[in-house]
């Protein structure tokens, strides 16, 4: 399966950076998982608590877009990263459709102005029978402290 390939693309950790892989079933009911997850990862990273619902927020609308491009028994993947000021998820799943998330729809616009920086990307994937690993990648840096 394609997610498994990717894995080998993902930057080594170093002592500044920490990793952290979610997979669950790509449906909506196991969304509550991932906005667990980057909610706890801001918190343990000194976050605002407006940062951390903000966070919370845009992986809930990343995720959503993915599960409804998702194929028929797909992973949603999500790999969290923290250092330095930043925080950034890469959200994945495989899909039938060649297309990535739209990006002229409310859910889009939320998606951008609740993270400082938003991108999707769309890869063939002959290995997984004409699928397509649809990404979403997002970071948001921490606010200073006053």
């Amino acid at each position: 399966m394609s997610v498994e390939r990717e894995l080998a693309h993902v930057e080594p950790e170093t002592a500044a950076t920490n990793l952290v892989e979610v997979r669950i079933a790509a449906e909506a009911a196991q969304l509550a998982v991932m906005r667990a997850v980057v909610g706890d990862l801001a918190m343990r990273a000194d976050y605002d608590i407006d940062s951390i619902a903000d966070l919370r927020l845009a992986v809930d609308e990343a995720c959503s877009s993915l599960v409804r491009l998702a194929a028929p028994e797909a992973t949603l993947v999500c790999r969290f990263r923290t250092g330095g000021d930043r925080l950034s998820v890469t959200a994945e799943v495989l899909s039938d459709d060649a297309f990535g998330p739209r990006k002229d729809t409310f859910s889009w616009r939320v998606l951008s102005a609740l993270a400082d920086v938003v991108s999707t990307s769309v890869e063939s994937d002959p290995a997984a029978n004409g699928s397509h690993l649809v990404r979403i990648e997002l970071t948001k840096g921490r606010t200073a402290h006053v």
